[in-house]
């Protein structure tokens, strides 16, 4: 392996990850009538809130041999590549993230969209876990992929449920 990322750059594309998360999650939760849906985006904020708390206070315990950059950054890149891979991996910018949200017509369209996040960011902490060395940042990512399998199941309950009450609310459009 040519790469690996230590625990403080797994961290902080964790972080701005949880961050994309929450502000999707607030923003859907606006557009949503429907109150089991609506209470459920409410909890994945907060639960992405809390993983990003986590995740931050995580990372400032690292000790300096976890956060030591494995490659020489002599034009200071690593910062803006690492938000760049959280922004267009997973959940997008806010700017993207409206243009989606508008599409969505439906209490199912908004659910399928976080759905389609959530597994994209299993996905990419499956493909972080490749360009991982091993021990504790590995042990992490792994944490991390199960927190994002949760998500997927809870919003595929909640999109069966939907499909079978067979009723489909519109979005709340300003």
């Amino acid at each position: 392996m040519l790469f690996c990322f230590n625990a403080g750059e797994i961290f902080q594309v964790a972080i701005n990850i949880e961050a994309n998360g929450i502000a999707f999650y607030e923003k859907a939760q606006t557009l949503i009538t429907d109150p089991e849906v609506k209470q459920l985006f409410s909890v994945l904020a907060q639960e992405e809130r809390e993983h990003k708390k986590h995740f931050e206070a995580f990372k400032a315990e690292l000790p300096k041999e976890l956060t030591s950059p494995n490659v020489r950054d002599t034009d200071n890149e690593l910062e803006a590549y690492i938000a760049d891979m959280a922004k267009n991996h997973v959940f997008s910018d806010l700017k993207d993230l409206n243009a989606r949200l508008s599409e969505a017509k439906t209490v199912s369209d908004a659910i399928q969209l976080a759905l389609q996040c959530e597994k994209d960011s299993v996905i990419f902490y499956l493909s972080m876990l490749e360009a991982t060395c091993e021990g504790k940042a590995r042990d992490f990512v792994d944490l991390l992929i199960k927190e994002e399998q949760s998500h997927v199941k809870r919003l595929s309950i909640q999109l069966r449920k939907c499909s079978a009450d067979a009723k489909e609310c519109l979005l709340n459009w300003p």
